[in-house]
């Protein structure tokens, strides 16, 4: 006689959701991840913000379909009680199982080899304007290309933490320590264990780091309750200081760009030299310091104070633009307070996030960033593919009446910028005695 299956409710469940007792449900199929979250992949974190509750959607988007073999050792032996999936999920996992089926996770057809030349090509030239040209603007044209030469790595570091992009793991982690460690100064596991969590959590204030930039930007007035950050594990108070950045960022938006790579050298250190599991720590912290050895040798190569500064201004503004695109897709979406939700793991991503209209010429410009929302519903899918992927994620969205946000890159800016003034003016608003709801009624007077 077959053996009675054993159910728990979700409000049991919910009991299993914090460090040492970590229990997740995958299709109505209740697991004990406890032990695997020291060893996962993707890092403790995402295992974590998503214990509790239902994770098949999330699972489904980061995992291959060899990956579902190895959930049996984790079962419990029980299964959730009243387990029922929405008509949005179903559409979902339809989906990708069909993308599955046409062999679009497999098929990397976007050159990794061609774009390591490409960044080779760059960086040459820009090392030969400074060794073997005396003109202050073949110097400034030589920081400008090694920013470019960034951009691109940048694009390699952020497919390569997502999917395979070379013939095998041990090319593929060798791309990642060259062109983001050794070229670019920044820790391809930082990156990682960032980007990982700010997927998972897609623009909750809470949870998702990319939007956790007080006291220099604030998104949302949401962020003046000194909300606390779960991802750095500490409080982002909005005291005076950080009301005065906060009310003139619209206008310090860009200049803070421009310098934004100093940010992750710095997150990159704190990361390496943390107490935390790094996985080949030795590897990382080798190649950040062959940067720190090629790079101030190069600049140093220069005749004056004057073109070394403006070669290291000219470099770090050109990528700037990349620390750019990466705010346009989400600053100016929802957002919203408290963990991610496995149960509207779809909704959660298209609501915030927003693509990028451009022509498919301009591809190699936004590196997969312009499908902003199909690379957050399918974070695995080569970036030569999300374009064709494009029309059938707008279709699902349309079926159940979905935001599927789109804008020009000029029309991104401004509603980025559009966001930032509006948190500002309030931030400004907070600091001054008179009754807040007529100083914004009169702020946002028009006639």
């Amino acid at each position: 006689m077959a053996e009675s299956k054993r159910y728990i409710s979700q409000t049991e469940l919910e009991n299993h959701k914090k460090p040492g007792d970590l229990w997740i449900s995958i299709q109505g199929k209740i697991y004990d991840v406890t032990e695997w979250s020291r060893e996962h992949p993707g890092g403790a974190l995402p295992l974590l913000n998503l214990a509790g509750q239902d994770a098949t959607d999330a699972f489904v988007a980061y995992h291959p379909g060899l990956a579902w073999q190895y959930l049996d050792k984790f079962f419990t032996g029980y299964y959730l009680k009243d387990y029922s999936v929405s008509e949005v999920s179903k559409d979902f996992r339809k989906l990708a199982a069909e993308f599955s089926k046409m062999g679009l996770f497999e098929k990397k057809e976007h050159g990794t080899g061609i774009l390591l030349c490409i960044i080779a090509l760059l960086f040459s030239i820009s090392v030969y304007g400074v060794l073997c040209s005396n003109s202050a603007l073949v110097h400034l044209l030589s920081g400008a290309l090694l920013g470019f030469s960034w951009i691109q790595s940048g694009w390699i570091g952020h497919d390569s933490g997502h999917y395979q992009v070379m013939s095998s793991r041990k090319f593929n982690r060798v791309a990642q320590i060259l062109t983001g460690n050794c070229l670019a100064g920044i820790s391809i596991g930082w990156w990682k264990w960032n980007h990982n969590a700010h997927h998972i959590a897609c623009n909750s204030l809470e949870f998702d780091p990319d939007l956790q930039h007080m006291p220099i930007f604030a998104v949302s007035s949401k962020l003046f309750s000194s909300l606390t950050s779960y991802f750095y594990e500490r409080k982002m108070n909005f005291d005076s200081i950080a009301r005065f950045l906060v009310g003139y960022q619209h206008w310090t938006f860009y200049p803070v760009m421009c310098f934004a790579r100093i940010n992750l050298f710095a997150q990159s250190f704190l990361f390496l030299f943390s107490k935390r599991k790094v996985p080949n720590r030795g590897q990382e912290i080798l190649g950040i310091l062959v940067y720190w050895t090629w790079f101030p040798l190069l600049v140093s190569c220069l005749p004056n104070w004057g073109e070394r500064l403006m070669f290291v201004v000219a470099s770090f503004s050109v990528t700037g633009i990349q620390h750019v695109q990466f705010c346009l897709n989400h600053f100016s979406s929802s957002v919203y307070v408290g963990p991610p939700s496995g149960n509207n793991w779809f909704e959660k991503q298209t609501d915030g996030t927003l693509d990028i209209v451009c022509s498919s010429w301009m591809d190699w410009f936004h590196g997969g960033l312009q499908f902003q929302i199909e690379h957050h519903l399918f974070p695995r899918l080569p970036r030569c593919h999300l374009r064709k992927v494009s029309p059938f994620v707008q279709e699902l969205c349309k079926k159940h009446n979905l935001q599927y946000d789109t804008a020009s890159f000029w029309k991104a800016n401004v509603m980025t910028i559009e966001t930032l003034r509006s948190a500002a003016l309030q931030a400004r608003i907070l600091s001054n005695p008179i009754p807040k709801n007529l100083v914004w009624e009169a702020v946002n007077t028009h006639g």
